[in-house]
């Protein structure tokens, strides 16, 4: 009941805590009614006061200016209704007022004019300097497009004064003049202090991240661009005051080609439509959704449907439209009001930009609206590093022999040209030409590319049985060689297990396969691998090529035909030779980690022969083929340094085979090497060439997610987080190409963490945010709930504790059934409980600790359980509501708060001493830690330096771990000891002590932190 200003007031406050947004608002126009009837002005002025605030704070500049004139009337009638702070927002918000009317083209320019001429009069009438006055001049000025230099001039020469808009507010300012003027490299420097978070206000830096975006971009600065789009959006997202920075957001996604991200960016603002109290925040919100509907149809997608306003579903045409129509409607009343063209100039011109990448910006997300638009970006899924279009012969018989050329050098560009000739050769009418041979071999040759892409696409047994039936046509072709090279592969491909993926060191891409080549699919799980059988097959499959090669030597080299046909049967001899060692390196590997004598005899003796024969007949490429695969076996067996050596000499003779893209393969494997050794910073160069092989070449089918994935934790390893930021992003968008959901995710998971441990938080939980997203049900459920745990925490770290609950208890529901690791529950519980505390909603919370309490009594965790009752004590009496008793009982929530420890006192002493990964001493010190800092606030100071003490001691007990938890608890000991019991020798003493212990222990850092505040104590003591 609000039927007394004590209630009313009450009512205040408990709405000021509130976020901003229409529940706040509507809160506040409610309040006002209230406090109307009292004869008591002060009343409704503060609840005028929060009102304005409210119509400010959520774009309704039609409505502030009305609030605004019922103040001041009051003002003149009542002002000693007025605190001291609301008699200062009176003059302040003379300049909201000056911004809402322009934001509302019904408005006069004259009453525009008129109210900043009264604004001036009350400044100086009131003995303030009239910077403040000058800027909204400026703004004006800037609005309209008139006289905006010398406006300028007039407000950047001024001082400020105690009336002036915040630092952080300014610096958006004058970094939007430069700008305006065409000068993005002034403008960026003139920001800097904002958007690297050293200035900073309720508005900044997040209106100035979105208004940087475009500029960053046009001046290269594509990482930091990226990173204020992830964490900058998150802040203006579903706000109707930031209508603005929405739309900017939104035409950075279209002019970044990450239209699928815009599409998502729309949706999740879908309200917004509805809001129209700010029409010039309004027309930028309209002019970002144009900018990215008309990409859209502009590429032929005006069919594909988008969120637009609620009530009817729409296409992206149609709402382009409507959008346009409005847009051109609502610029027009502006530059009719201002009587120049300014606003519909600045819209045209953000209307004719066109894109500023060449291929997607890698953003890190996940964006599921991608799949609707064919071609668009999506939130990350660029092109780095896209292999080169290679030119593809128009005469097709041409483009045959081009192919086959391509094919007999193991050239990985040669996929688009096959599947040209697949699609020739397969149309009705197709008429054989007689200069490419028998119809018979290009039929052979079709079907063996279609059982290359069944292994690349993981379907090892179709694989097989398409390259069996190549070797068939191949022999019915007259093509012996190529017979028994099919047969080869189809042999060898048949001794890769099919019981798990193994992606191994290298790829199986390219027509030979290669070290770690061929993962296993799914739909060949399970499937038994015959070794015996596959060893009789490659041993006949060899002497075969044997007695072919004897016949063709015995036949001699008459010319240069002859020449090149020997130079052709010793590759096809080698290839054989080749996939010998492939299935003794696959029968190696399965039995890592302990390889049998007589497994390793047979690939030593297979690498042996390759090795040897390679060198006898002069062809390089094969003996690096030997020696990448002894690199890689003895990498899988622990010996990085012999594998190093291996891979550096394979390199070798690939540059002496004139092949340089068979370098990609050992490259990215000796990167592995390097990982092993922990050279990460060695590593990146052969990574950086792998891409580059893989561009230069066309190899689109080489694994080059895996290569960025590298390069990502290589520069994460070095401390260059923007590099590794840029390949994390790079090798997700590649995965998400690739339909591998789950290797996407991974990626984004580590991606997070990048970007967490180097201080970007709110980017991390935007790239888990994506994730999360996903409904599909495609993602790994136990990968799934990684995400959702991760981002649960990202979110309680930046204190959006009721966000983070809601990841948690939906968590919680899902760990619920997982009856071979029970113990999730009790940790998720637990942090949810937590996270519903730190948002004060206490019910939800209690629910949650008695579910965590009862999970882990089924399944103990007993650090978790520990944390969570500390914590609950810790947040009790600063925001426990147990009853009415509270009000007459403070000791009530401390009663509480001990009572939570008593239950940790209690699971800490059930743990037997011998259990594993539990330490008594560490978490009986926490535990008195916590109760000290506890008793501290509830002004028992000697008991809460007991507490302090028994923490020190309980640490001490853990040896050399305990030595950095002993310190914090000293420094907190001494802290309570000074402050609260006036002790300060004795404090500094204590201070002096520890510092000298941890430098003992080689604790600099904490040794630094006791003596700085043994220093204040100090400075203090002398100020008295």
């Amino acid at each position: 009941m609000l039927d007394t200003p004590e209630a009313v007031f009450e009512a205040l406050r408990e709405n000021n805590e509130r976020p901003y947004g229409l529940q706040r608002t509507v809160t506040a126009e409610e309040l006002v009614e209230a406090a109307e009837p009292f004869d008591k002005p002060d009343i409704l002025v503060t609840a005028l006061m929060e009102l304005m605030a409210a119509y400010e704070n959520t774009g309704e500049h039609r409505k502030s200016p009305v609030v605004f004139a019922r103040l001041l009337k009051l003002w003149e009638e009542a002002p000693g209704s007025f605190s001291e702070w609301e008699a200062h927002q009176v003059l302040w918000r003379f300049k909201w007022v000056a911004t809402s009317l322009l934001q509302v083209p019904e408005v006069p320019l004259a009453t525009i004019e008129g109210w900043i001429g009264r604004m001036r009069e009350r400044y100086e009438a009131d003995g303030h300097g009239v910077q403040p006055v000058a800027a909204m001049r400026y703004h004006l000025a800037a609005h309209t497009g008139a006289g905006t230099d010398a406006a300028y001039d007039l407000w950047a020469t001024r001082p400020r004064t105690r009336l002036s808009d915040c630092e952080a507010c300014e610096t958006r300012h004058h970094a939007l003049h430069r700008v305006r003027a065409g000068d993005d490299s002034a403008a960026l420097e003139v920001w800097r202090p904002v958007l690297e978070g050293a200035s900073s206000c309720s508005d900044e830096p997040q209106m100035s991240q979105a208004q940087a975006l475009l500029p960053l971009v046009r001046s290269g600065r594509l990482d930091e661009a990226r990173s204020h789009h992830l964490s900058g959006y998150r802040r203006v997202r579903g706000m109707t005051g930031m209508l603005d920075e929405v739309g900017l957001h939104l035409e950075f996604c279209a002019l970044t080609r990450n239209e699928g991200r815009g599409l998502e960016i729309l949706a999740e603002n879908r309200p917004l439509f509805e809001a129209v109290g700010a029409p010039l925040a309004r027309l930028g919100f309209l002019t970002g959704v144009q900018v990215l509907l008309a990409r859209l149809v502009s590429d032929g997608h005006a069919d594909t449907p988008v969120a637009g306003p609620p009530g009817r579903s729409w296409t992206a045409g149609e709402l382009l439209e409507t959008v346009r129509a409005e847009g051109e409607s609502l610029a027009a009343a502006f530059d009719a009001r201002n009587g120049t063209t300014g606003v519909g100039d600045r819209r045209r011109a953000r209307l004719a930009c066109a894109p500023l990448t060449g291929e997607p910006l890698p953003l890190g997300l996940r964006t599921a609206a991608a799949r609707a638009v064919p071609g668009a970006g999506s939130g990350g899924n660029g092109a780095s590093g896209a292999p080169a279009a290679l030119a593809i012969p128009e005469d097709f018989v041409e483009l045959v022999r081009e192919a086959r050329r391509m094919a007999a050098q193991v050239h990985p560009g040669d996929t688009p040209l096959w599947q040209r000739i697949a699609a020739v050769a397969g149309a009705d009418g197709y008429v054989h030409d007689d200069r490419l041979g028998p119809e018979g071999r290009l039929r052979a040759e079709l079907v063996e590319q279609r059982a290359y892409e069944l292994f690349g696409d993981d379907r090892e047994t179709e694989a097989v049985a398409a390259m069996t039936e190549a070797a068939g046509l191949f022999g019915a072709a007259g093509r012996p060689w190529d017979a028994l090279v099919c047969r080869a592969r189809a042999l060898a491909w048949a001794s890769v297990p099919r019981t798990a993926g193994d992606s191994g060191s290298g790829s199986g891409s390219g027509s030979d396969g290669g070290a770690g080549g061929g993962s296993a699919g799914a739909s060949d799980a399970g499937a038994a691998v015959d070794r015996e059988a596959i060893r009789a097959g490659l041993d006949a499959v060899l002497r075969e090529a044997e007695e072919l090669a004897a016949s063709a030597a015995a036949a001699g080299v008459a010319d240069a035909a002859d020449a090149a046909d020997a130079a052709d049967a010793a590759e096809e001899y080698l290839t054989v030779v080749y996939f010998r060692v492939y299935a003794a390196y696959h029968e190696a590997v399965g039995e890592l980690p302990e390889v049998s004598a007589a497994a390793l005899e047979r690939f030593e003796e297979s690498v042996a022969l390759l090795h040897s024969e390679a060198e006898r007949l002069a062809v390089p490429h094969r003996k690096a083929g030997a020696l990448e695969f002894t690199a890689d076996l003895a990498l899988r067996r622990g010996d990085p340094e012999r594998a190093e050596g291996s891979l550096r000499a394979a390199l070798e003779e690939v540059e002496a085979s004139g092949r340089p893209w068979l370098g990609m393969r050992t490259r990215s494997i000796l990167a592995q090497t390097l990982f092993a050794q922990g050279k990460y910073g060695e590593a990146v160069e052969p990574l950086h060439q792998v891409i580059a092989l893989a561009v230069r070449h066309g190899a689109s089918d080489f694994p080059l997610a895996s290569v960025h994935a590298m390069l990502g934790h290589a520069a994460s390893h070095v401390g260059d987080a923007s590099t590794a930021v840029r390949h994390l992003s790079e090798a997700a968008a590649r995965h998400d190409r690739s339909g591998a959901h789950d290797a996407a995710a991974d990626m984004r998971l580590q991606l997070a963490d990048v970007l967490t441990r180097t201080g970007r938080p709110e980017e991390a939980v935007a790239v888990l945010e994506s994730v999360d997203a996903d409904e599909s049900g495609v993602l790994d459920e136990r990968l799934h709930a990684q995400v959702r745990l991760t981002l649960g925490r990202g979110l309680r770290a930046l204190e959006e504790h009721r966000a983070a609950a809601e990841v948690f208890l939906r968590l919680a529901d899902t760990v619920a059934g997982w009856e071979d690791d029970p113990a999730v529950l009790t940790l998720v519980a637990s942090e949810a409980a937590m996270s519903l505390a730190a948002a004060d909603r206490w019910d939800a919370a209690r629910a949650a600790y008695a579910r965590a309490v009862d999970a882990h009594a089924k399944a103990a965790n007993p650090p978790m359980i520990i944390r969570m009752m500390c914590e609950f004590a810790r947040l009790t009496p600063l925001g426990e509501r147990t009853g009415a008793e509270d009000a007459q009982e403070p000791s009530a929530g401390l009663e509480a708060a001990l009572a939570h420890f008593a239950e940790a006192d209690a699971v800490c002493a059930a743990v037997p001493q011998d259990t594993d990964d539990f330490s008594h001493a560490y978490e009986s010190g926490t535990i008195h830690y916590q109760r000290a800092r506890v008793l501290a606030a509830a002004e028992r100071f000697a008991d809460a330096l007991a507490e302090a003490e028994a923490s020190v001691a309980a640490h001490e007990r853990d040896g050399e771990q305990g030595e950095v938890p002993r310190a914090e608890s000293v420094r907190l000991a001494a802290v309570i000891e000074y402050n609260g019991l006036g002790r300060a020798s004795e404090a500094m003493a204590r201070l002096s002590a520890a510092a000298k212990r941890c430098r003992r222990h080689g604790l600099d850092e904490a040794a630094q932190i006791l003596d700085a505040l043994r220093a204040d104590f100090r400075s203090r003591q002398s100020d008295r």
